[in-house]
C-alpha cells in the first residue's frame, strides 16, 4: 500500500550534498539519530508544558526537521560506511521515543483527551514492532501503510498546526486521532501479512 515513505528517495537526493558535508565534518549517523530523538523529546515537552496553544506550532516545524535528520542518519550509515549494531538499535528506539514524545502533547488538548492519544501511541509502537520483526522471520523490514512514520508526521503535524493557529476545535479532533489509531491497526495487520507473505515466498515455514 502506497505511503509517503515512497517519496523518500527523492527527498534523500535533495539532502545528499548537505549530508556529504556533514560526513566530511566528522558528524556521525549515531549523533544525528540521538539529536533527532533529543529534539523530539524537547519539543514534545515544550508543547505539552506551555499553556499557549501557539506552542503546538513547534510540532510541525520540528517534524519537518526530524524527517530531514532521519533521512540524513540513514544516508550517513549506508553511504558513508557508518552502519553499526548500536546504530540499528538507536534508529528503531529513537523513532518510537520520538513519536511518543511528539504525540503526547495532544493528550492535554481538552477536545481530544487521553483515550485516543493513548491508543495512537500504543498502536504506533505496535506498528513499528510489526515492521522491525520482518527480518526475524526471513522477510525485510516492513514499511507498509497506510499509516507509516511519514504519514503519522503529516497527520499530527497538520493537527498541531490547526490547534496552534487557534482554529475552531470540536469533537472532530478526537475523531481524527481515533481514525489515525484505526489506520495504525490496519498498518500493523498489513505489515504482519506482508512479512509472512514475503517469508513464504522465500520458502521459510510460517
Amino acid at each position: 500500500m502506497m505511503t509517503l515513505y515512497a517519496l523518500k528517495p527523492a527527498f534523500q537526493n535533495r539532502l545528499r550534498p548537505g549530508v556529504m558535508r556533514l560526513a566530511r565534518a566528522g558528524v556521525t549517523a549515531n549523533q544525528v539519530t540521538v539529536a533527532a530523538m533529543a529534539g523530539s523529546v524537547a519539543v514534545g515537552a515544550l508543547a505539552a508544558g506551555l499553556e499557549a496553544r501557539a506552542a503546538f506550532l513547534l510540532i510541525p516545524v520540528w517534524l519537518g526537521l526530524r524527517m530531514a535528520l532521519n533521512a540524513a542518519d540513514g544516508m550517513l550509515a549506508r553511504e558513508c560506511g557508518q552502519k553499526s549494531r548500536l546504530g540499528a538499535y538507536l534508529n528503531e528506539i529513537g523513532d518510537v521515543v520520538s513519536d511518543a514524545a511528539l504525540t503526547l502533547p495532544f493528550w492535554f488538548v481538552p477536545a481530544i483527551g487521553p483515550a485516543p492519544v493513548a491508543a495512537a501511541i500504543a498502536l504506533a509502537i505496535l506498528a513499528e514492532l510489526a515492521g522491525v520483526l520482518g527480518p526475524a522471520i526471513g522477510a525485510s523490514r516492513r514499511y507498509d501503510g497506510p499509516m507509516g512514520k511519514s504519514d503519522r508526521a503529516l497527520a499530527f503535524g497538520a493537527l498541531a498546526a490547526w490547534i496552534g493557529l487557534g482554529l475552531p476545535a470540536g469533537p472532530w479532533l478526537a475523531a481524527f486521532v481515533w481514525i489515525v489509531a484505526a489506520l495504525l491497526l490496519v498498518t500493523t495487520v498489513n505489515r504482519v501479512r506482508q512479512g509472512l507473505s514475503e517469508a513464504d515466498a522465500s520458502g521459510l515455514p510460517s
